[in-house]
């Protein structure tokens, strides 16, 4: 008898607190609730992301730390890659950053590539000067000239070391 009463109240126990656990949280009229909306990043997130980037990949550079720069390169791609798929479009532009990203910027990314892949520090600061030049054309296309970039005078991340560590 003990076993059955154990049971029933285990039973009972396990229906009052089994539907409070998990599941989706139902509003009082017993529909589920909205799912959440899904975020996207401002162009203008994305761009200071890049900026960051762009900093990052000169000062591995100048270090000759061949292995972040091609890091900061890639981290770069992918950014251009989510401007292009979050934002195709930009407001009163003139020029979609969808079509202005790829036409401008994709040759000076795979001269970098080259000279970083090469390990040359001689090829990679006109390379890299070729890429500000692209983005800074891209910006003039876009309506967005007043946001000119340039090499870095200094190194805004001290907390990172740009020159090659060894282990």
């Amino acid at each position: 008898m003990r076993d059955v009463t154990r049971r029933m109240l285990v039973i009972g126990v396990a229906l009052l607190i089994g539907p409070s656990c998990g599941g989706s949280p139902r509003p009082a009229g017993g529909e589920p609730a909205p799912a959440a909306e899904s975020y996207t990043p401002g162009l203008g997130e994305l761009m200071s992301l890049q900026q960051m980037r762009h900093v990052k990949l000169w000062l591995a550079g100048q270090a000759e730390n061949w292995e972040l720069a091609a890091y900061e390169l890639d981290e770069l791609g992918e950014g251009f890659d989510d401007i292009v798929k979050f934002h195709p479009t930009h407001k009163d532009s003139p020029v979609a950053p969808k079509d202005a990203i790829p036409r401008m910027v994709t040759e000076p990314l795979k001269n970098l590539r080259a000279a970083v892949e090469k390990k040359d520090a001689a090829s990679f600061v006109p390379a890299y000067d070729a890429l500000t030049a692209a983005c800074n054309s891209c910006h003039q296309a876009t309506n967005f000239a007043f946001n000119a970039v340039q090499r870095p005078a200094t190194n805004p991340y001290p907390n990172q070391v740009f020159a090659i560590t060894r282990k």
